[in-house]
């Protein structure tokens, strides 16, 4: 990681420690993936929702970094309505997702059945805006964007 993007890596995952309460909102659901490890079980899985997770552990309780600052950056965005997917679960999913997106690490972040990318990408995208215009594609408002207008009007 590059040193502003583990700097911000590192702010967000402190902001998400020490936020209290438990990270599930309306509608974040921690799913179980049954036992899919095939292309097509994945597929269905990735578009069956229009914000789709697969992380170590669960949006309450993220079990490495990378997963908690996804669930924090989802978080401060406000994107409450979307499938998570614990691959510590089931080995055939972690194996399986890595070989369909063709990517090696988790956590991955498919946005109306595509594939975005991890940890690294997603905050890219945080950081340049482009994840607020992703977000609007798929007729989601981000919070940040009512965070800028209350601090524009004052």
């Amino acid at each position: 990681m590059s040193g502003s993007l583990g700097r911000v890596a590192a702010a967000l995952l402190r902001w998400g420690r020490g936020a209290g309460g438990g990270l599930r909102g309306p509608g974040v659901r921690a799913e179980s993936s049954g036992g899919s490890g095939s292309s097509e079980q994945l597929d269905a899985l990735v578009k069956k929702d229009r914000v789709v997770v697969f992380l170590k552990g669960t949006p309450e309780q993220p079990q490495c970094g990378f997963s908690n600052a996804v669930v924090q950056i989802l978080r401060l965005h406000g994107v409450r309505d979307y499938a998570a997917y614990n691959v510590l679960d089931d080995p055939q999913l972690r194996q399986g997702i890595k070989n369909y997106s063709n990517w090696p690490t988790i956590p991955q972040v498919y946005l109306n059945g595509e594939f975005v990318g991890g940890c690294d990408i997603l905050l890219q995208m945080h950081q340049n805006g482009d994840l607020v215009e992703e977000l609007k594609k798929l007729g989601i408002r981000s919070a940040l964007l009512d965070e800028k207008k209350d601090q524009d009007s004052k």
